[in-house]
């Protein structure tokens, strides 16, 4: 999969099979366009091309609401990608001035002009252009105007209910990880360097690893105690995580903190990754370090449990 920084950097003499979108998460719902992309490219021997954004208009154009994390980071979300067979990527900074784009200035110059649109496969709710001005039915003028191809995908639903992005979010932000893994078609994860802890856990047998997250945007799952999977110099153990402020400790800064079993090397300033499988529960004080170390073995037990 080629990657192109800008709409300006992509040049091609061939037509494109298009989509545009954030796909945040690369979801079941996303895959089945990236499908539908795939087999169009291969059925007319053109290419394939995604046009995304970064950062998420949200982040510009609601300057007052910035609350909203991602499920994937930017290169996250380009290898999952790159893992459905996708030709090009085209990565767009958005701007406010992108934004005012009109709807048909940005088919006919981006789209048509710059992307040599053959065929634009889209999901059911697309919107495009300036205020989201662009609608199916003005799409549908455009390409006949232009001399394009447009092919809607309807919802994707698992267990009858349509997939999205918002819909993950909140399963992740609410804690339920097999939920959002169901929707996702992975295992959710994060990654990050590891940096020096306060050490506590050492002192009562459960050495954990402290995760600081470099990407503001990332997406944090709800506070609690997770089975995790965790991705070390380039193996697999597992382990479970906790988030939250280590009450019993009187934190005072929210902290990731995984203990992997079965794991004694030091990786300090090394990137680890954690794929989480199930929440086990609410993060909680104990009266002494006693009580969290009974309570911490019968995590540990119900995660080896979980993870097999």
């Amino acid at each position: 999969m080629k990657v192109f920084s800008s709409i300006p950097n992509f040049y091609t003499e061939n037509k494109s099979i298009i989509t545009i979108g954030t796909f945040d998460g690369v979801h079941l719902g996303h895959k089945v366009i990236l499908a539908r992309l795939k087999e169009i490219t291969k059925k007319t021997k053109q290419q394939s091309v995604l046009l995304t954004f970064f950062p998420h208009p949200r982040y510009v154009l609601q300057k007052d609401d910035q609350e909203m994390k991602l499920i994937n980071t930017l290169k996250e979300k380009q290898d999952l990608l790159a893992k459905q067979g996708l030709d090009n990527l085209v990565v767009h900074e958005f701007t406010k001035k992108f934004s005012r784009i009109k709807s048909a200035n940005f088919v006919r110059d981006i789209l048509v002009e710059k992307l040599k649109v053959h065929t634009l496969v889209i999901g059911h709710n697309h919107h495009f252009g300036r205020n989201r001005e662009g609608s199916i039915l003005e799409l549908t003028v455009l390409a006949e105007l232009y001399g394009f191809n447009i092919e809607m995908i309807p919802p994707q639903l698992f267990q009858d209910v349509a997939v999205s992005s918002t819909k993950i979010r909140n399963f992740l932000g609410k804690g339920k990880i097999e939920k959002a893994n169901q929707y996702l078609g992975y295992d959710f994860s994060l990654s990050g360097k590891v940096i020096k802890g306060n050490s506590i856990g050492k002192t009562i047998g459960f050495p954990t690893a402290n995760i600081k997250l470099e990407d503001k945007y990332k997406l944090q799952p709800a506070d609690g105690v997770y089975a995790v999977k965790v991705i070390a110099q380039n193996k697999e153990y597992k382990g479970m995580m906790n988030i939250g402020m280590k009450p019993t400790v009187d934190g005072e800064d929210k902290s990731l903190e995984v203990n992997i079993f079965d794991f004694s090397d030091d990786i300090y300033g090394k990137e680890i990754k954690v794929l989480f499988i199930k929440r086990i529960r609410d993060e909680k004080k104990f009266e002494d370090l006693y009580e969290l170390k009974k309570q911490l073995i019968i995590d540990k037990n119900k995660s080896v449990k979980i993870l097999g």
